[in-house]
């Protein structure tokens, strides 16, 4: 341990003192000296080893070093007479550090006085009162006039305005200073001249001189020829620092030979500062100085104080009282952090200098002298360096994990009586290293999104910690490039790099896409950075967005689907089939049929489940021949979505019976069409009544009841479905074997209608998205009665009859795109 501090002593040296000299009141910024030319620094190592002025007792700083080029510059305005008053050699003591090494140089400063302060009197105007009888050479003591500068600068002369009563002498005192007599020139003649006025100047010794004046007012009366003596030329008293007030100083006393008033003494204070004059107080009859305010021996170890007695004819003589202050311990140690490397990583070997301590005391001789410790139980001690530094070094490894920051406490102690202490507590933190990778909170995740979902949404978040600081620990997250049915991912999802708050790139198709799978990486920004991933499986759930889609009967186009019913059919005949499919899945997808409107509501029923449309009774002869039936097919979403649908069926046995059928429009000119149809049906049937009344009569006798092999329905032709169409997993409502095989009655299969036997083509493939249809019942129902009022005055006619209302037509619309179904 002895070695030790003997190298540390050695390699800390402080070398021999460097001394400047330069006047005083220059201008910031102007330079004293080079210092580092002096000391034999290198200029470029200034900087990194951090440079620095410190002051010595003195809590102001005079000067800096310029870094780049070593100068020591002024820092701030330096005035001789403030910070050393009348003292005949002004030293400013200062220290230049530089670490790595530790080294401490100092130097001195040397402030020589200018002449910037002019003479003044204490008085602006001295006031005499001079007998008559006053012998001419009579002597008067003038005020002397303070000059805060010294030397040469300091008052050299006075001069009196010239007059023929007064002359003036200039006395030079044993210390230098100089000061003025009134001499009486010429004997003073009352009755003559009452009162005289002088102007006393004072001239100093600087370049270019400066001076001051004062009015000397002489008031003649009879003669005052003694002035005050004082018991002492110069009293010495020793005071504490920090004395209570009212502490009675010492008390100074002077004579007067002559009697009465002329005998009669006041003190007062010469020339002082005003911050002496806030300290002290001299009682003006009894000669008494009390202590009136706080004394520091750290701000002015000596203080002296002028002192004048003055009869009461104006007659003075002078005195000084010479204080010096005694110094006491009432300064604790201060503490200075010069220099902290905060934070230490955790990896920094025992021995690394990590901050540099300065202890400071005020005080004087032993009350100044001061030892430092640090706590005990921590990585961290103090090693003594130059005068009052320490080094703080490490004395173990560190570990962020085990521990991430110190508090540290410094005490300092000096060797007053009683011993005064001050702490100061230092904060150190342990920098971190990246070695822990992002944890996820959960193995995988799932997450679940509507189809037909907002661009943009959040769908679910993920959330990793990383136990390491700052960006050792900070997260950031991103999606591993991958491709979800042949796009990259990035088409589909989005993820927050901060938050980890997934979003959806794009609307799900439930119908398209089911489900999928993403994998999410957790990134710290250490270097080198430390990551890992977790897997996110996307769930897309169903929803009731499309409607149901009715195969058969179709729903486009202009043209009515006409379906032939035996009049022998007895109830529950299978008449016809409603088909209809839904793209969505689950209960969205199971359909319903209802009858929302019929010709002759208790005449046929619909199937809820399976669309079969079958007779609820047998017909009979008082049935229309023409029924319509608008169906709406309904699926079990929430809410439900619906299709409509219209059947047209023709109560009969035989195609030669029953009229031609035509397509009806829904537009407006399709009505009008019609309107104009019936008129000319109305005008032709006139011609064929008779002979239309004779055929239904023949066919009505000779009715007889159809041979049926089955229960007759309409085949579906292939025409009527949508190719390429197919369930969704087994959740679809056609089946592809559906078929039907109709059989009417004799003759039926050499009309003009065609119908098939069977059909097991036109199953749909998986891939064809289903159209969606919207038909209000309300356009319906508006067709249906236009469609009513046709089929009655159309199905009186024969198909004959037709052929002539065929020519009509193109005869009064001849560029009608009305189409005919035969």
């Amino acid at each position: 341990m002895f070695g030790l501090l003997f190298f540390v002593l050695m390699a800390h040296t402080a070398y021999g003192d460097v001394s400047y000299s330069f006047p005083e009141e220059m201008k910031r910024g102007s330079v004293i000296g080079n210092i580092a030319k002096d000391l034999g620094l290198d200029v470029n190592r200034l900087s990194s080893r951090k440079a620095r002025i410190d002051t010595e007792g003195n809590r102001k700083r005079f000067c800096d070093i310029n870094l780049n080029t070593g100068e020591l510059t002024v820092a701030e305005r330096i005035d001789r007479e403030e910070i050393c008053g009348k003292k005949a050699s002004c030293v400013i003591k200062q220290e230049l550090v530089l670490e790595n090494p530790l080294e401490l140089h100092r130097f001195i400063l040397n402030v020589e006085d200018i002449n910037d302060n002019s003479p003044q009197f204490k008085e602006s105007v001295i006031k005499f009162e001079i007998r008559e009888s006053a012998d001419k050479g009579s002597r008067y003591l003038l005020e002397e006039a303070y000059d805060a500068d010294i030397g040469m600068n300091e008052v050299q002369s006075y001069t009196l305005q010239n007059n023929e009563n007064c002359i003036l002498n200039v006395v030079t005192r044993a210390n230098g200073r100089k000061y003025g007599e009134l001499v009486l020139n010429k004997e003073l003649d009352r009755e003559q001249q009452k009162e005289v006025t002088l102007i006393l100047t004072a001239v100093d010794g600087g370049t270019p001189p400066r001076s001051g004046t004062v009015a000397i007012h002489v008031t003649v009366l009879d003669a005052n020829d003694n002035a005050p003596v004082f018991s002492q030329a110069v009293y010495k008293v020793s005071l504490p620092e920090n004395s209570p007030v009212d502490t009675v100083v010492v008390t100074v006393s002077a004579t007067d030979a002559d009697e009465e008033q002329n005998g009669e003494v006041t003190y007062a204070f010469g020339h002082l500062p005003q911050k002496f004059l806030q300290l002290f107080f001299i009682d003006a009859v009894s000669g008494v100085i009390k202590l009136t305010g706080q004394i520091d021996y750290e701000e002015e170890s000596t203080i002296e104080l002028p002192i004048q007695a003055k009869d009461g004819q104006g007659l003075a003589s002078y005195s000084t009282v010479l204080i010096d202050i005694v110094d006491i311990n009432d300064n604790a140690p201060i503490i200075i952090l010069k220099s902290l490397n905060s934070p230490v990583p955790e990896n920094a070997f025992p021995g690394t200098e990590v901050g540099i301590i300065n202890v400071q005391d005020r005080d004087s001789e032993n009350n100044g002298q001061v030892r430092c410790s640090i706590q005990q139980n921590v990585p961290f001690k103090l090693v003594p360096s130059i005068k009052n530094y320490y080094s703080l070094v490490t004395t173990g490894e560190l570990d962020r994990e085990l521990l991430s920051d110190y508090n540290l406490t410094i005490t300092a102690t000096d060797e007053g009586s009683p011993p005064l202490s001050s702490t100061k507590n230092l904060h150190l933190t342990v920098a971190d290293v990246n070695d822990n990778p992002p944890v996820f909170q959960e193995h995988n995740y799932r997450a679940h999104v509507q189809e037909n979902n907002k661009p943009g949404s959040s769908i679910c978040s993920v959330s990793a910690t990383d136990p390491d600081w700052r960006q050792n620990g900070t997260v950031v997250y991103s999606l591993l490039s991958s491709d979800v049915n042949g796009s990259p991912v990035s088409s589909f999802l989005s993820i927050n790099g901060d938050t980890g708050v997934i979003h959806a790139v794009r609307s799900f198709d439930y119908e398209q896409l089911k489900s999928f799978k993403v994998l999410v990486l957790a990134r710290d920004n250490g270097s080198p950075p430390l990551s890992s991933n977790v897997s996110v499986s996307v769930f897309i759930s169903d929803e009731n967005d499309n409607s149901p889609q009715i195969l058969y009967p179709s729903p486009e186009g202009n043209s009515f689907m006409t379906e032939m019913v035996p009049k022998a059919a007895q109830a529950g005949s299978l008449v016809s089939k409603v088909i209809a499919v839904d793209a969505d899945s689950g209960q969205n997808a199971w359909l319903s049929y209802h009858i929302i409107k019929a010709t002759d509501p208790g005449l046929f029923t619909i199937g809820v489940h399976s669309g079969e449309i079958r007779t609820q009774r047998d017909i009979s002869e008082s049935d229309s021949m023409k029924q319509n039936l608008i169906v709406s097919v309904r699926d079990n979403g929430q809410p439900s979505l619906s299709a409509t649908c219209a059947l047209y069926l023709l109560i009969s046995d035989n195609l030669a019976e029953v009229p031609e059928l035509k397509d009806m429009s829904h537009d407006e000119s399709s009505s009008k069409l019609t309107f104009y149809l019936i008129i000319a049906l109305v005008s032709v049937s006139t011609f064929f009544l008779t002979f239309i009344i004779i055929i239904l009569a023949v066919r009505f006798c000779r009715r007889r009841k159809p041979r049926l092999l089955f229960d007759g329905a309409v085949a579906i032709p292939s025409a009527y479905l949508p190719p390429n169409y197919a369930e969704v997993e087994g959740a679809g409502t056609l089946r592809s074997t559906y078929n039907y095989d109709a059989y009417l009655t004799t003759g039926s299969r050499t009309s003009d209608f065609k119908f098939v036997r069977s059909y097991n083509e036109g199953t749909l493939t998986a891939d064809l998205t289903l159209k969606k249809t919207q038909s209000a019942v309300d356009d319906l129902e508006g067709l249906d009665a236009e469609m009513s009022d046709s089929y009655q005055v159309g199905l009186s006619l024969s198909l004959k009859n037709i052929w002539w209302i065929e020519i009509v037509k193109k005869c009064i619309f001849p560029h009608s795109t009305a189409s005919t179904r035969h």
